[in-house]
């Protein structure tokens, strides 16, 4: 490039004049994390959540004691070296089955999750885009909205849990109906939003013009509207792990998730309950972890919503 000072006469320009006329080439991403990277509470969430789910995956490997071992003889100790959260009633070390728990807590709340996400989606893509879908699927919308969540959840959980145990065994039996039941139950804000965008989205430009070239619908959602609308489902698959897992944890606590034989946070809660004159310490600690847990994603949640922001990402 050159810049002409005089007629007739040119001089070439430097890579500092070249950066100060056209700025340096910045990414999406690139964007996307520099805005993320100024909220400091989603920062500290992605670490906490990133401490939790290596605690709960990889610690047991590194932390080889028996969730499962019973020894009454060290039964409701308070925390020590050798146990550091303590035992509970029979014995059993209490972080083993933290740790443990935290594998279910969180595989339960990532599964139910994608499937909410996955129903809010594809819900939301053909009510905004297909005009004599939108009614019957809005109203199906809120017919899930003004339905109560937990009664539904409680009898849904009866009917179904023996059916499925004797099916898919004990442990994959309930796994696949609590995360069904939960993501089933948890995508009508999803959909909303993605409806919104996807009214807005359709009537651009592009859309217009690859649907007159007559470019099947099911091309122009996939290519065009879908990528245009993931910001907002970014946003509600964080939102929503933080609902599955508190979810999870009442329907365990009540005694209606997953059998006893298996820790998951609820579980460990509702043991405790009856030892909390004992041992304060057994339900302090699953309680924790739940509240961090849930306070990390909603903070992530925050920082997303922020850092996918065209409006604020051109203030950075």
């Amino acid at each position: 490039m050159t810049m002409t000072n005089q007629p007739g006469e040119v001089e070439p320009v430097s890579g500092g004049a070249l950066a100060e006329f056209g700025g340096r080439h910045r990414s999406l991403r690139a964007d996307v994390w520099r805005q993320f990277r100024r909220h400091k509470g989603a920062l500290i969430g992605l670490f906490l959540l990133t401490v939790i789910m290596l605690g709960s995956y990889i610690g047991p490997f590194f932390y080889p004691i028996d969730p499962f071992e019973i020894d009454t003889a060290i039964a409701n100790q308070t925390p020590s070296w050798g146990h550091p959260m303590g035992t509970d009633n029979l014995g059993r070390d209490v972080m083993a089955r933290v740790l443990i728990g935290g594998r279910i807590s969180l595989s339960v709340g990532f599964a139910a999750m994608f499937v909410g996400l996955f129903l809010g989606t594809f819900i939301g893509l053909l009510a905004g885009y297909f005009r004599r879908l939108d009614g019957p699927l809005m109203r199906f919308t809120d017919l899930f909205l003004a339905l109560p969540i937990l009664p539904l959840l409680l009898v849904t959980v009866v009917l179904f849990r023996e059916p499925l145990r004797e099916r898919l065994g004990e442990s994959m039996g309930i796994f696949v109906l609590v995360v069904v039941i939960i993501g089933a139950t948890s995508w009508m804000q999803t959909a909303r939003v993605v409806r919104a965008d996807v009214l807005a989205i359709k009537e651009e430009e592009f859309v217009l013009a690859a649907r007159s070239i007559g470019t099947r619908p099911r091309r122009i959602l996939s290519r065009h509207i879908l990528p245009n609308v993931l910001s907002p489902v970014i946003v509600a698959a964080s939102l929503g792990t933080a609902t599955a897992i508190i979810t999870e944890s009442a329907l365990s606590f009540l005694g209606l998730g997953f059998p006893a034989t298996f820790p998951t946070w609820g579980i460990l809660l509702s043991n405790a309950k009856d030892y909390l004159s004992i041992n304060p310490a057994r339900v302090i600690w699953p309680g924790v972890m739940i509240s961090v847990t849930v306070m990390s994603v909603n903070f992530i949640g925050d920082g997303l919503r922020d850092a996918l922001d065209p409006k604020l990402r051109s203030k950075g």
